[in-house]
């Protein structure tokens, strides 16, 4: 996609969330960012958000005719459980992570900006339950340019958004996440 084509497609994305935000009446802040800085280690290092108060939100693809789609809402500290409890509550065989490309296909959104909030419709959201223990909960903004500080009370809003008790397990930060928060720097690392 070129670059004029990115940013007509990062701001109809920025137009999706902000209309889903506000026809929910979800309370929330407007956190802008560096799209280079988007990433959740190098966001979190950069802006002074602790990473368990970061949720990534996941698009996962169940191998289905027709494929099936879900998104996941878990806190960047934990491991979505993709292969057990994803696959398992969806009915498949085989359920994986969707690319970049698909992510953006499927959703309107770039990697490092995917929210539950102005997903097409059809498409249910997860949230594990350990991010509802949190105060606030910072998500994506649809595109790499913003992000949303919300209560995570807030996600219950989106129709038909379910709490999954064990979507995902603590996982040990990756060396790429590790190091960023460690040293501060503006390092970006992709989450799978």
């Amino acid at each position: 996609m070129s670059d004029t084509a990115d940013l007509a497609s990062d701001a109809a994305s920025d137009r999706l969330v902000e209309s889903a935000l506000a026809r929910l009446s979800v309370i929330s802040a407007r956190i802008d960012c560096d799209p280079a800085l988007a990433d959740t280690a190098a966001f979190c290092a950069a802006y002074g958000v602790a990473p368990e108060d970061s949720a990534n939100t996941i698009l996962v693809i169940g191998k289905a005719d027709p494929p099936l789609h879900i998104a996941c809402v878990v806190l960047a500290t934990m491991r979505l459980d993709v292969n057990r409890t994803v696959r398992r509550r969806l009915g498949v065989k085989k359920a994986s992570f969707a690319g970049t490309g698909a992510a953006r296909e499927i959703t309107g959104m770039a990697i490092g900006g995917v929210t539950a909030f102005g997903l097409p419709k059809g498409i249910p959201v997860w949230i594990d339950a350990a991010v509802m223990e949190r105060e606030s909960v910072v998500l994506g903004g649809g595109s790499r340019s913003w992000k949303i500080r919300c209560a995570p009370s807030e996600l219950r809003k989106i129709p038909g958004a379910e709490i999954v008790e064990g979507l995902a397990t603590p996982a040990e930060p990756s060396r790429a996440v590790a190091d960023a928060l460690a040293s501060g720097e503006s390092e970006a690392h992709r989450d799978p």
